[in-house]
This record gives C-alpha cells, sequence and structure tokens, in this order.
C-alpha cells in the first residue's frame, strides 16, 4: 500500500508566510519573526503585518485546481487564490516529468493526479518566490530540486533534494534545459521545452512578466513595488531572451499564455526600453 501524503512530510514542524507562501521551518517551536523574503524590496509585508499558516490549515481552506493548458502541460493553483497566487507547471514528457515552480498546498488528490502522470523525476524554479514548500514536493516524490547557485542566499528552508547548479544552462533530458538568464534575481531562470511547439516554449514564471494586454514584455527588480532594473540589465535580459529559440511563452500567471507574435513582442519590449 502506498503512503499517504501526510505520513510522508511533517506537518507540523514548518510554517506558511500568508504574503509569500514560502515554508519556514519552526525553531524552539517559534514561527519566525519575519518572513526574510517579504522584507527584501522585491516583495512586501503587508499592511496587516507578517502572518502565518500551515498546511493543516492551507489544507481546510484552500484545494488544488488542476487544468491542462495543451497537451502535455498542466497548470496548478491553489483555490481560492492564496499568497502571490502564481501558478505551477506540470511538463509530461516521455523520460520524466518536470514541476516547474512551485505553489505552497500539496494534496491527496494532486498527489494522485501527479503519480497517474508518471510522478515527477525534478523540481526546477524561475526564482525565490516560488520556493514555497518545494522540500514536501521534492519528499513525495523522492526527486531533486534543481536552484541555481546565484540564488542560494533566498533557500529559507534547505532540505536535503536541492542540488545548486551553476553556469548558464543545465541541461535535463528530452531537450529540455534550465536557461539561466539573471535580472529580476540574480539566479533567475527560464525553462525551455522543445516538444511543446513548433520553435519550442519557454516557461518564465517572474523572471520576464508578461503584461495584461500581452503586447509589452517586461523585466524588473521588483514587480510589486514597480523598482525597475537598471536600463543596461532589463536591455541586457531581453536581447538575451530573443536569442532563444522558442515561439510560445507561458508567464507565472494564468492570463500569461503567449502563443503568437512572440519574438516580435521581445522585440518591441526591447525597443521601448532602449528608447526610454
Amino acid at each position: 500500500m502506498n503512503k499517504s501524503y501526510s505520513t510522508i512530510i511533517d506537518l507540523n514542524h514548518n510554517v506558511i508566510c500568508t504574503a509569500c507562501g514560502t515554508q519556514f521551518p519552526m525553531t524552539n517551536n517559534n514561527e519566525p519573526e519575519t518572513c526574510a523574503i517579504c522584507l527584501d524590496d522585491r516583495q512586501y509585508i503587508p499592511e496587516t503585518g507578517q502572518g502565518w499558516t500551515n498546511t493543516n490549515q492551507l489544507t481546510a481552506n484552500h484545494s488544488v485546481s488542476i487544468k491542462e493548458t495543451r497537451e502535455n502541460l498542466y497548470e496548478l493553483k491553489l483555490t481560492p487564490s492564496f499568497a502571490i497566487g502564481q501558478r505551477a507547471f506540470l511538463i509530461v514528457s516521455p523520460n520524466g516529468n518536470i514541476l516547474w515552480d512551485c505553489i505552497p498546498l500539496l494534496d491527496e488528490a494532486t498527489v494522485a493526479f501527479i503519480k497517474s502522470k508518471g510522478g515527477l523525476k525534478a523540481i526546477a524554479f524561475s526564482h525565490p518566490h516560488y520556493y514555497s514548500n518545494m522540500n514536501d514536493w521534492a519528499t513525495v516524490f523522492n526527486c531533486p530540486i534543481y536552484i541555481h547557485q546565484k540564488d542560494e542566499p533566498w533557500i529559507m528552508n534547505k532540505g536535503s533534494k536541492v542540488t545548486l547548479w551553476n553556469g548558464n544552462e543545465k541541461e535535463l533530458w528530452d531537450g529540455i534545459t534550465i536557461i539561466h538568464t539573471g535580472g529580476h534575481f540574480p539566479g533567475s531562470c527560464l525553462l525551455r521545452i522543445p516538444a511543446l511547439s513548433r520553435q519550442g516554449a519557454v516557461l518564465c514564471g517572474d523572471t520576464l512578466y508578461i503584461s495584461r494586454n500581452k503586447v509589452h514584455i517586461a523585466v524588473m527588480h521588483s514587480y510589486p513595488n514597480q523598482i525597475p532594473l537598471p536600463l543596461h540589465e532589463a536591455q541586457r535580459v531581453l536581447a538575451f531572451v530573443e536569442s532563444i529559440d522558442f515561439d510560445t511563452l507561458y508567464g507565472a500567471f494564468d492570463f500569461q499564455n503567449l502563443t503568437t507574435d512572440v519574438k516580435q513582442i521581445l522585440r518591441n519590449s526591447f525597443n521601448k526600453y532602449a528608447n526610454t
């Protein structure tokens, strides 16, 4: 008989920031005073103050919504929305499935769904705001977590499954590649999956931010606090991304599916920065 999710991980010795969804270990049975992720100027502590929850409370009040975005690509979100409200992606691939980014809740139904698709071979990230309860996912599915070494200082709960990598690219399998861009965070990354579209699809999390009207792509130091990157750095990131071969772009939120004229939108966005 397979062990249940609740018997594999410890539900009682971790707490979750209600503002960003990052999981922290309890220290001497006490919650941390503040969330280091939210204290950084790329995020924020709400005016109501620092708040904490745990997996049991999240499970009682939220569920995981799973939606097929396209064949072999599934979007996972918390319902109702919680913390940042990002989505994670499950990529189903012949030689092993990948979870891109993370959401702060893993429940029995989600475990069963992912196992029905073949489980997980790896977890990879765009940047630290989405680390959430990554150790729970890695423990349940017995898989490594790939994080760029430049973002190591932002790992608040470093488990044994975390694998740091260096350089510009990390090849996985089936042509899937984690690509380091920097920008939003020093270790910000993209995930390119060649099989998902004619020229390849890129999952970008918040490394790139697709505007709601889908005619502009931004890269910033802080999105919620509207702090720009230095102009030369924003231009560098956009020019580097434009050089990657792809025709489809999926961002961190469910309105950020860009499937047409992607490279032209990138070029137009670069030119807007250049003419600022």
